[in-house]
């Protein structure tokens, strides 16, 4: 049997983007990772402007969005994990954005 290592070092991005479609991460061993929005329901009910508003951390093992209280990690990306938010947080985060007058461009 082999065992699959992944060399954490290659789990840093070193640049991130967000179309309307995906979230594309470049990490440091040159692949580049691309997960469909939904899989966010944040950034996929987020403004284009504030989808472009993150940061790398933890040198670059996650992506955090200050607006939209999101962090992803890399690692979650690479091994393809949707979001854990429940119904009801993302409901709540919804009605809040509502209230605020937020709504997506």
């Amino acid at each position: 049997m082999t065992t699959l290592v992944i060399d954490e070092s290659s789990l840093r991005a070193i640049r991130a983007q967000v179309t309307e479609e995906a979230l594309v991460v470049d990490l440091a061993d040159g692949r580049s990772v691309s997960v469909p929005l939904g899989w966010y329901p944040r950034l996929l009910h987020a403004s284009g402007d504030e989808r472009r508003q993150f940061r790398l951390i933890g040198s670059g093992e996650g992506i955090h969005w200050e607006l939209l209280d999101e962090d992803i990690s890399v690692e979650g990306v690479v091994a393809g994990r949707r979001s854990m938010e429940s119904t009801e947080s993302l409901r709540r985060w919804l009605h809040a954005r509502k209230d605020r007058g937020l709504t997506r461009e």
